[in-house]
């Protein structure tokens, strides 16, 4: 015989804790009401006007529910009235284990230089000499390092509390030996200014080491007869004019390509790594951004982003014969509705924020790749 579920009740709110928090805020914010149970069982709702920029007063408000078991959030009710909810929960983030994020490292610097090492190998002895593959492995893992860390240390900074980069590898033989790296948020961020740092950061620090090593890379690759067979990589906005930057004609031609050697092809992986990255829509960066910048207005952004992926999908398997976007637009309309919502979610992001995020909006029109590759022959 198996007991039946147990449902625990609903918290009740003590009238003393309720009177506490609103007496600690008072000189912060004027409440107007305040409701029990609103919007949900065991929340406390209090309605009215902030006397100080809730930006610089978040913390201490914070600091206040979080004595009486409560975290507190800011909407903007459909009438305009500013709602001060407090959530009966406080969040203690768990601690890490750092060597799963060590063991994933290692495992990914290892099926980078298998990859490299497979790139341009005329023997199958020397594709097993992975020793030979550090020039992928190197700059690839560079470009993803400081993408992670970036949002890493952003988030620190507003004291967020994230884990360490699950480094993600892609242990069979591959033209990209990893599908990137991921850190996990632990709890909410405070406002959308923090927010929009966090995911702004992580492209923003990749390109820095993306669009040299791309540079570099083709720099010293060649350019030969074009191939009739092979895999050939797509143009992006950036990446074409880097090869005419380069070379002096835009690539590939009628007669010839570029040969792109193991740092160029890092670097072309990478721009499509902080490329995919920053679609507008779901949790990835450019989805914080958007939301940090429009608000639940970036929910908009869902189905035309679908449509266009799968509009794009379509060409590239009537012209070239080749799926590309199948995947991903899986992944996204099955995990890409959600956004990250931050717990001050009236505070607007500043005129500085605003045209950077417009920028990085922009770099995603250079990076992106509408047919990232296809097949020849």
């Amino acid at each position: 015989m198996h007991p039946s579920p147990y449902t625990p009740p609903p918290p009740v709110v003590a009238l003393e804790k309720v009177e506490r928090m609103r007496q600690g805020i008072a000189h912060l914010f004027v409440v107007g009401d305040t409701t029990l149970d609103e919007p949900h069982k065991g929340f406390v709702r209090y309605r009215g006007r902030f006397q100080v920029d809730p930006a610089d007063c978040f913390d201490e408000l914070r600091a206040v529910f979080e004595d009486q078991g409560f975290t507190p959030t800011i909407r903007e009710e459909e009438n305009g009235r500013i709602a001060l909810v407090a959530i009966p929960q406080v969040f203690n983030p768990p601690t890490s284990n750092w060597h799963i994020n060590l063991i994933l490292f290692i495992v990914t610097v290892l099926s980078t230089l298998l990859t490299g090492s497979f790139y341009n190998a005329e023997t199958i002895e020397q594709a097993f000499q992975i020793w030979h593959g550090w020039p992928f492995s190197l700059s690839i893992m560079l470009i993803l390092g400081a993408h992670e860390l970036g949002h890493y240390f952003a988030a620190r900074h507003h004291k967020v509390a994230v884990t360490l980069p699950y480094f993600i590898p892609l242990p069979i033989i591959s033209l990209i030996g990893t599908l990137g790296a991921f850190i996990r948020m632990k709890e909410p961020v405070k406002n959308k200014r923090a927010l929009f740092d966090i995911g702004v950061a992580g492209p923003l620090a990749g390109l820095v080491f993306a669009i040299p090593i791309l540079f570099y890379g083709l720099a010293t690759s060649e350019v030969g007869p074009i191939s009739s067979v092979g895999l050939l990589e797509g143009n992006s906005i950036l990446y074409y004019l880097a090869k005419f930057a380069i070379f002096g004609q835009f690539l590939p031609s009628e007669t010839s390509d570029v040969y792109l050697n193991q740092v160029a092809w890092a670097g072309w992986v990478g721009l499509l790594v902080t490329a995919l990255n920053l679609m507008p829509v779901g949790q990835l960066d450019g989805g914080h951004i958007v939301f940090a910048l429009l608000g639940e207005r970036a929910k908009q952004l869902f189905t035309p982003i679908i449509v266009i992926l799968v509009a794009l999908t379509l060409v590239s398997f009537l012209i070239y014969n080749t799926f590309t976007w199948v995947i991903w637009v899986l992944l996204l309309f099955f995990f890409g509705r959600a956004h990250a919502e931050p717990l001050d979610d009236v505070t607007p992001l500043d005129s500085h924020r605003r045209w950077l995020a417009i920028a990085t909006m922009i770099i995603f029109v250079l990076i992106f790749a509408p047919i990232p590759w296809r097949m020849l022959g």
